[in-house]
């Protein structure tokens, strides 16, 4: 059965934005002369930008200011993100429940910054569209209030929405607003308790009773 609304992340979940992310980060330790960490995708993929930031400089040394550091990797990321991609077969799922209906809203751990212009690329942006951004909340992810903002804004129970995500950090969100979790990952690996693991956007079809 085709749920009541669907909640989506952004960033590797609709847009396959994780890379550059990736590269923005890396790009912009380098021009302060710290050389990024092996494991900094593992690391950073569904965090916020404080949390982020916070463990750059606890941990790295990095010593600018947040509002200065994250307009030098936001200088690195906007330029790239003219190249970037949807994530295969996302977009025509979350057009083909648009034209079905179903509520539907963006729900991302990124700035307004970075929400607009991603979903701008992809040609995802139209009137009356719901999105819910770092900037736009007391909590983001892995706490619940992201998506139960977007509860609030389309106007149905939790219970009776889908949470769509690809990190960790945003299934334990749609699992704390009491959501049914779909955890689609950019590569197979465990997800939380209480999430339903796909690995194709073929899965998701068949979760969203398309």
């Amino acid at each position: 059965m085709t749920p009541k609304a669907v909640f989506w992340d952004m960033d590797g979940t609709l847009v396959d934005s994780e890379p550059l992310h990736e590269a923005a980060l890396i790009a912009a330790l380098h021009s302060v002369g710290i050389a990024a960490p092996t494991n900094l995708h593992e690391r950073v993929l569904g965090i916020a930008a404080w949390p982020v930031y916070e463990m750059l400089r606890d941990e790295f040394g990095l010593d600018l200011p947040f509002d200065d550091w994250i307009v030098r990797k936001y200088d690195h990321y906007l330029p790239m993100a003219e190249t970037l991609k949807p994530r295969p077969g996302a977009i025509e799922i979350y057009n083909e429940l648009r034209a079905l209906g179903v509520a539907q809203a963006v729900v991302s751990n990124s700035d307004r910054l970075v929400v607009d212009a991603n979903l701008r690329m992809v040609g995802l942006f139209y009137p009356g569209m719901k999105t819910i951004s770092r900037n736009d909340v007391r909590e983001g992810k892995p706490h619940a209030e992201p998506f139960l903002r977007a509860a609030w804004l389309v106007g149905v129970d939790p219970a009776d929405a889908v949470a769509v995500d690809d990190s960790v950090t945003g299934a334990t969100a749609g699992l704390a607003a009491g959501m049914r979790t779909i955890f689609w990952p950019e590569a197979p690996m465990e997800g939380p308790p209480g999430a339903l693991i796909i690995n194709s956007a073929d899965e998701l079809r068949a979760e969203l009773g398309l």
